[in-house]
């Protein structure tokens, strides 16, 4: 159950960051109050999975990690953005990183 929450907790960082590029440094009110909420919602649920037993290093990791790759995602189809091969070798180096994080993790209960 603490992947739920997790999740809940990257889509609203990452909506949070999205509406964080229509702000205008924070002079557009609808977007700057978006990021708020959306930022406020993210940490909640993200202490929610943590509460829930979900082990800090790896919730972090993936949440990071998912963030990244969503926003590269997003940023190259919806707003205009470049994504080079460099660039998605870097996003799939940090999954890798949050990959091995996470099954160091189990090797280490097994």
């Amino acid at each position: 159950m603490p992947w739920l929450w997790l999740a809940g907790a990257i889509a609203a960082e990452v909506a949070a960051t999205v509406s964080l590029k229509f702000t205008g440094g924070f002079t557009r009110p609808l977007p700057s109050a978006l990021v708020v909420v959306f930022y406020g919602t993210a940490f909640y649920l993200l202490s929610q999975a943590l509460s829930r037993g979900m082990a800090l290093g790896v919730a972090y990791g993936v949440w990071a990690a998912s963030g990244v790759a969503l926003l590269a995602l997003i940023g190259a189809l919806f707003l205009g953005e470049s994504l080079t091969w460099v660039q998605i070798g870097g996003v799939l180096l940090v999954i890798g990183g949050v990959l091995a994080l996470e099954m160091g993790g189990q090797a280490g209960h097994a």
